[in-house]
């Protein structure tokens, strides 16, 4: 038995395939495109039974044209530091994992070429600890372009699966 979609069905077909089309995906390409964009998170959210809240910001604002692991080796160089390993020495930083959003706008990033060679360095090893997604503070601290460049807003995942 051969079935058209396109075509009403014959009317010799038994009573559920009777109306054959009606089930069929008549949509054309253009609703297997449709998208929906969704703007919500659960990140900074300190109410209700799951609880994400906002911790703290690290961003640096290099000059452009400026190679941001090229000026942080040379601040380290100047405060007489041998690696970004030693900076967990000299900064407090957070003990605990965190979940690492990228902050799109960030006004509130620290100048490199106006601040102290401490604030800087203090922001730097924040960055460091920080992959695209996750603050760990067991980790190396890896300075690459994109890790100096990223600005980030960390958020304490404590009460997440509450």
């Amino acid at each position: 038995m051969i079935v058209r979609l396109d075509a009403t069905p014959p009317a010799r077909l038994p009573p559920p395939f009777a109306d054959l089309r009606r089930y069929a995906n008549a949509g054309g390409p253009m609703s297997r495109r449709h998208t929906e964009h969704i703007r919500a998170s659960l990140l900074g959210a300190g109410d209700g039974r799951v609880r994400c809240p906002f911790a703290l910001r690290a961003g640096l604002a290099f000059e452009p044209g400026q190679d941001p692991v090229r000026v942080m080796a040379r601040i380290l160089a100047q405060e007489g530091l041998p690696e970004p390993e030693a900076l967990r020495e000299r900064f407090a930083h957070p003990r605990q994992r965190m979940i690492c959003r990228p902050a799109e706008q960030a006004p509130w990033r620290l100048r490199v070429v106006q601040a102290t060679a401490r604030e800087v360095l203090a922001q730097a090893l924040l960055l460091g600890l920080c992959s695209a997604q996750i603050y760990d503070h067991e980790r190396p601290v890896l300075w690459t372009q994109a890790s100096l460049a990223r600005a980030v807003e960390l958020f304490d995942p404590l009460g997440f699966y509450a």
